[in-house]
């Protein structure tokens, strides 16, 4: 059963109830992220996510994460690039404490000043970690060459200079800009009384004052560049983005099975050609990225130095046969099975349900509907994912990224 309700102030809720299990997950998501942020503001929607933990007018930091270890309860969040999302898990028997913790943490959260000082630390050593992480560091980097310095190019994490300098101000002026009951929707699945959910969410929210959202879509401008980062180290890291369907295209599901034979499982034409046969990667692999109002499919490829661009080569050899059409029924019906069983595994999952239903209503406003959305891949043809074949692989939008002991970007 699915309850949806929007309450006076905008904000919405959204429940699937999932008896038979023994636990919930809950979720705050914010219709807010890096994609949204000025150049002064890079960084800042990660940073209010690490400091909404710092302590609340009742509670400290400690006391926050002791409360929710005494009932048993798992509370964490994430930024992306256009969504900000605070969530908790906790048996059923324990959903109005965790909900109240996870409420106060998000209503009441106070950002003392010597907490800010020491978060800025921790968030700098995690863009060195980033540094350090090469394949993170390849696809942070393709973002930048695909989409420029703003908008979606920009890292999450944001830059040293700007997290250092963030301020009290800085922080309660993008949030009252951002976190307004518009832009926020309360998630819950799993075995959750619907009454219950609609108490605990009309006692702790019901307050918020009402503020429109301003939410213009992101500028993109595709950048189409190729970029490199020198690192002593010992692999190639290899990303490509081509221009693709954005998120509610009528071809984005023909896409997700295109993708699927690419090079999304360890079937498909690269895991089988550049590993397997070739012996060139440990690791590659392809995915859609799909937002609003664009889209990527991405390749990525950690490669041997020495074999670095016949593994490029390899690459384009696979796609190349795709772009002429070259997708058997086979190949089809195996990334439509794929497909269709992610769907359903995701049933499975309270974490998994709470965000999809939780990231429809924030993208598109509607309730997510599973039936359909069984339908609708099963309506896909071979001939859909063959004219999906046209919408992705043009190489005037192509950018690259390369991360390894080199001295210049991919050359095509």
């Amino acid at each position: 059963m699915v309850h949806y309700k929007t309450f006076g102030n905008g904000i919405r809720l959204i429940v699937k109830q999932m008896q038979g299990l023994m636990s919930v997950s809950m979720g705050i998501i914010v219709h807010t992220g890096a994609a949204v942020e000025s150049d002064a503001e890079d960084g800042i929607s990660h940073f209010i996510e690490h400091m909404m933990f710092k302590g609340t007018k009742k509670r400290t930091s400690f006391q926050i994460s002791d409360e929710m270890d005494a009932i048993g309860a798992q509370m964490n969040a994430f930024t992306s690039k256009d969504i900000t999302c605070y969530y908790a898990k906790s048996t059923t028997a324990h959903a109005k404490e965790a909900f109240e913790i996870l409420s106060d943490l998000f209503l009441n959260s106070v950002f003392p000043e010597e907490e800010m000082t020491r978060e800025k630390g921790v968030i700098i050593e995690e863009i060195n970690m980033n540094d350090d992480t090469p394949d993170d560091l390849c696809l942070d980097l393709l973002s930048k060459a695909f989409y420029g310095e703003r908008g979606y190019g920009r890292n999450i994490l944001g830059t040293r200079q700007n997290v250092s300098g963030f301020t009290f101000d800085d922080v309660k002026n993008y949030m009252a800009k951002r976190y307004v009951p518009e832009n926020i929707v309360i998630s819950m699945a799993g075995n959750i009384d619907i009454k219950l959910a609609e108490e605990l969410a009309e006692k702790y929210f019901s307050g918020v004052a009402y503020a429109p959202a301003n939410n213009s879509p992101v500028i993109v401008n595709l950048a189409g560049k190729s970029l490199f980062r020198k690192k002593e180290i010992e692999q190639i890291h290899v990303g490509l983005a081509f221009p693709s369907v954005k998120r509610y295209d009528p071809l984005f599901d023909a896409t997700q099975i295109l993708n699927a034979v690419l090079g999304g499982s360890m079937s498909s034409r690269l895991f089988q050609k550049v590993r397997e046969e070739l012996g060139l990667a440990y690791t590659v692999y392809s995915y859609v990225s799909p937002y609003t109002e664009t889209g990527s499919l991405i390749v990525y490829a950690g490669v041997n130095a020495g074999n670095y661009l016949k593994s490029v080569d390899a690459v384009f050899d696979c796609i190349s046969d795709i772009k002429n059409k070259n997708v058997s029924k086979e190949e089809f019906m195996r990334g439509k099975e794929q497909l269709n069983s992610s769907s359903v595994f995701a049933q499975e999952s309270t974490s998994s349900q709470m965000l999809l239903y939780g990231k429809e209503l924030i993208y598109s406003g509607r309730v997510y509907d599973f039936e359909e959305r069984v339908k609708k891949i099963a309506s896909v043809t071979l001939d859909d994912v063959l004219a999906a074949v046209d919408c992705n692989f043009d190489r005037d939008g192509l950018a690259s990224a390369v991360i390894g002991n080199l001295d210049k970007p991919l050359e095509f």
